[in-house]
């Protein structure tokens, strides 16, 4: 079962300090609507059953992402938008927008909510847009972005109070959270286990992490091709069955069930595992990861 993250634009209306989407030479583009059109089709044709329409602001092209909607329920793809909520200013304007989308036959909102969105969108918005999902039925939940610091209590106090559905996302230290300071996490809440599901870009590079996959700048460890140079069942291929993404995937995701994998794959050692736990970030980890990044 194929799911992807697809980057219909990068360009977003707020600029948040933790975004991991960009940094300080942040150039946005946008795809042609005719080109997604076709993407998705062809996406279509090679199983993809789920489409989460993120990368920037989605809705800033509104009548776009209903055309690019509409069409994937047509192929019985499900949708998802990943939206700051910008558009929900009012009761009103919030079921305009979540009416139509669901008329086109989006299957789920997740709406992006931090001390760091905030900052530049109402808190009000996110529960005029979540209780309009709840009003008429269509799914829903809040990406609460969190360092899980003293900071953000009131921030998920305020969730709480309006009995709205929402999950703890740690912040990724990338793009331009890089420069935050990284504090030990200490929380009780269940661990986030990321399905590391590709990306596709407006320039139509594919990565194989939806977030932060297009930072590892030096490696280029996540980077599977350009569509114009293949075609997409290929570019899902590499992502699957890649040995050393296949390994990154397991240790995100499930880190017990790591040694099996490691096990079928006799030229990975104990030092390979420990690169991957850190995260590409050591010299020798860098050096390992070039070697064997073309290799597969």
């Amino acid at each position: 079962m194929r799911k992807i993250a697809f980057g219909y634009s990068t360009r977003c209306n707020i600029m948040c300090e933790h975004c991991v989407a960009a940094d300080s030479n942040f150039v946005s583009a946008k795809m042609d609507l005719a080109q997604a059109k076709k993407i998705i089709t062809e996406m279509a044709h090679e199983n993809v059953t789920g489409i989460s329409f993120t990368a920037g602001e989605p809705l800033i092209y509104l009548y776009d992402i209903c055309e690019l909607v509409s069409l994937c329920a047509q192929f019985g793809i499900y949708t998802r938008i990943v939206t700051n909520c910008f558009w929900a200013k009012t009761p009103i304007l919030a079921d305009s927008c979540t009416t139509t989308l669901k008329e086109r036959g989006l299957s789920q909102f997740r709406m992006s909510y931090s001390r760091w969105h905030q900052k530049h969108i109402p808190r009000e918005n996110i529960v005029n847009a979540a209780k309009s999902c709840q009003k008429i039925g269509l799914d829903y939940f809040i990406s609460f972005v969190t360092d899980f610091s003293k900071q953000d209590d009131r921030f998920e106090a305020y969730l709480r109070k309006h009995h709205l559905k929402y999950f703890p996302e740690p912040v990724i230290f990338a793009g331009r959270a890089k420069s935050f300071d990284r504090i030990p996490i200490r929380t009780d809440y269940q661990a986030n286990c990321c399905l590391m599901n590709p990306y596709l870009a407006p320039d139509l590079d594919m990565y194989a992490c939806c977030d932060a996959g297009s930072q590892f700048t030096q490696t280029n460890f996540f980077y599977l091709g350009n569509l114009k140079d293949g075609y997409i069942d290929a570019l899902f291929d590499k992502s699957e069955k890649t040995t050393c993404i296949t390994i990154f995937e397991t240790w995100v995701s499930q880190p017990s069930h790591l040694l099996p994998v490691l096990r079928q794959e006799k030229s990975f050692s104990t030092e390979n595992v420990n690169c991957v736990k850190n995260y590409l970030t050591p010299p020798t980890c860098l050096k390992y990861f070039k070697r064997h990044r073309t290799s597969g």
